[in-house]
């Protein structure tokens, strides 16, 4: 059990919740979004634990184009993890870092994904959190399985039948007692200048110690290369909340990011509290991104994106401060 927690330590994509029993939770992201765009959907395995030890599993399934969303539970014996990499059998279902076999009531059929661009490990980080993923207490743990890659096959949604062989996806995971109380979360891959370009930010009350602060993240991956702004790496963050709009402007000592997001038609999804899968959250994936990207001064990126990921949740106003 110990080998286990320290493989997932050092591998974020992979089962956390080895020798947990309560207050606990644990879901993959997937996002599958079809080369004409006019399908986006994301798929959600995972596990829930709650206060009193009593477990299921689930995979939750957003059509982000029908604004529609279904939660489909297991009984906890059919979660069925790998110990030493990112696989998860869950009943029928399949999941990882290579495929997803789909067999739900209303959507099944398997996809496959071609070229994934994980995010990089570097010394004493070995995801998107840095150092902070070595920090037992930690309220909620974040990774990204791949910022951006190809997919082939088809789903069966439905009447509809869906060719997803072209599109785009993307991969991340949580894992913890409970989202934060508050948070800002966008993703893209879809832009209308590049097509090699792929963006994701967070904004988020985090509980520390006897306190809280407000940490962030985001990573904007560019033709091979990625800029990070991050909490951890000395960033500074600048966040707007309009009626309908998010504004975030990220800063290093020489890059800079300047997101500007428009809310859209969403949906509701379920969201852990101390493990059980009690929360509401509102998410949309029909929002819309500017983004603007400057190195030492110079714009190097400007587009507009689409097909976005989009969730406002909580307290938001805490977030500006």
């Amino acid at each position: 059990m110990i080998l286990h927690c320290l493989r997932a330590l050092w591998n974020p994509d992979m089962y956390h919740g080895w020798g947990r029993t309560r207050r606990y939770f644990e879901g993959w992201y997937f996002k599958l979004v079809s080369a004409d765009e006019s399908a986006a959907l994301a798929v959600i395995p995972g596990v829930s634990m709650d206060a009193q030890g009593k477990r299921h599993a689930f995979v939750q399934v957003m059509d982000g184009k029908a604004c529609t969303a279904t939660y489909h539970r297991f009984d906890a014996s059919e979660f069925r993890p790998s110990a030493h990499r990112f696989e998860v059998q869950l009943g029928p279902n399949f999941f990882s870092a290579e495929k997803i076999v789909l067999d739900l009531p209303g959507l099944s059929g398997e996809v496959r994904f071609q070229n994934t661009t994980p995010w990089p490990k570097m010394l004493g980080a070995p995801g998107i959190m840095g150092w902070y993923s070595f920090v037992p207490f930690m309220e909620c743990f974040h990774g990204v399985v791949s910022l951006n890659h190809g997919l082939s096959g088809k789903l069966q949604l439905g009447n509809q039948s869906i060719d997803l062989s072209g599109g785009k996806g993307y991969i991340e995971k949580d894992w913890g007692r409970s989202f934060p109380r508050a948070y800002v979360w966008m993703q893209t891959n879809h832009f209308d200048t590049h097509d090699r370009a792929s963006m994701l930010a967070s904004v988020a009350h985090i509980p520390w110690l006897t306190g809280h602060f407000i940490g962030f993240i985001s990573g904007f991956w560019l033709d091979g290369r990625l800029f990070r702004f991050a909490t951890y790496t000395g960033a500074r963050k600048h966040l707007e909340l309009g009626a309908d709009s998010v504004t975030l402007v990220f800063k290093n000592p020489r890059t800079e990011l300047r997101l500007q997001a428009r809310q859209a038609a969403g949906t509701t999804l379920v969201s852990p509290i101390s493990g059980e899968m009690t929360g509401k959250i509102n998410e949309s994936l029909q929002a819309t991104i500017h983004v603007e990207l400057l190195e030492n001064g110079s714009r190097i990126f400007e587009g507009t994106a689409r097909t976005a990921g989009l969730e406002v949740a909580g307290a938001v106003e805490l977030l500006e401060r």
